[in-house]
C-alpha cells in the first residue's frame, strides 16, 4: 500500500509540474506573439516603381520638421503653379486653400480682384514655382516658417524669373484626404515678390 501511495504522489507531482510548465510556455508564446504582432503593425511595405520599400511608423513629433516643410512646399506649389486654363487654376487654388486659413483666401481674392488670373489666361502665361528652402522653427507653437522660392512666368514673348519670400505659421489640425500632413498655414504673408531676370523668347 505504501508503494501505491508513493507512486500516486509522484504521478500527481509530475502531472502538476507538467501542467504548470505548459501554462508557462503557453503564456510566453502568447506574450511573444502579441509583441511580434505589435512590431509588424509599425511597418508597412510600399511598392514604388517596381521596388518594395519598407516604411516604419513613428510618432508625429519625430517628423514635425519634415512634414511641416513639405506642407509649406505643397501649399506654395498649388497656390503658385498656374496654367492659362481657368479650370486648372481653380483646381490648384482649391487644393491650396485646404492647406491654409483665411489669409491665403484673402490673397487669392485680392489677386482675383486685380484680374491677375484673367490676365494669365488672356495672355497665355504659364507660371511655375521652385521652392528653394523652407525655414521652420519647431521650438515655438504655432510653428513659424519662412519660405524662399523662385518663380518663372513664361509669356509668349518673354520669360520672367521672380524671387518669392513668404512667411506664416503652421498650426496642427486633423489629417484628412485634402490635408495629409495635418497642418494649416496661418497668417500667411508675402514679404517679397520681385522680378530678378527677364529673357526674350
Amino acid at each position: 500500500m505504501k508503494n501505491v501511495d508513493v507512486a500516486f504522489r509522484y504521478i500527481r507531482a509530475i502531472s502538476l509540474l507538467t501542467a504548470g510548465g505548459c501554462i508557462v510556455i503557453c503564456s510566453l508564446i502568447i506574450y511573444k506573439s502579441y509583441e511580434l504582432a505589435g512590431k509588424t503593425q509599425d511597418r508597412i511595405y510600399v511598392l514604388a516603381g517596381g521596388k518594395v520599400l519598407e516604411a516604419f511608423a513613428s510618432e508625429r513629433k519625430d517628423n514635425i520638421g519634415v512634414e511641416g516643410r513639405d506642407h509649406v512646399k505643397m501649399f506654395h506649389f498649388y497656390f503658385f503653379t498656374l496654367s492659362p486654363d481657368e479650370k486648372a487654376i481653380q483646381q490648384n487654388i482649391n487644393k491650396a486653400l485646404y492647406l491654409a486659413d483665411r489669409s491665403a483666401k484673402s490673397q487669392y481674392d485680392d489677386l482675383k480682384e486685380r484680374n491677375y488670373y484673367s490676365n494669365l489666361i488672356s495672355g497665355n502665361v504659364n507660371q511655375t514655382i521652385q521652392v528653394d528652402s523652407v525655414m521652420l522653427d519647431t521650438q515655438q507653437y504655432p510653428y513659424y516658417f519662412r519660405c524662399f522660392a523662385s518663380q518663372e512666368l513664361t509669356r509668349p514673348t518673354s520669360i520672367v524669373q521672380r524671387r518669392l519670400v513668404t512667411e506664416g505659421f503652421l498650426r496642427n489640425v486633423s489629417r484628412s484626404e485634402n490635408n495629409a500632413h495635418g497642418f494649416l498655414v496661418e497668417r500667411w504673408n508675402v514679404i517679397e515678390n520681385t522680378d530678378v531676370n527677364i529673357k526674350s523668347r
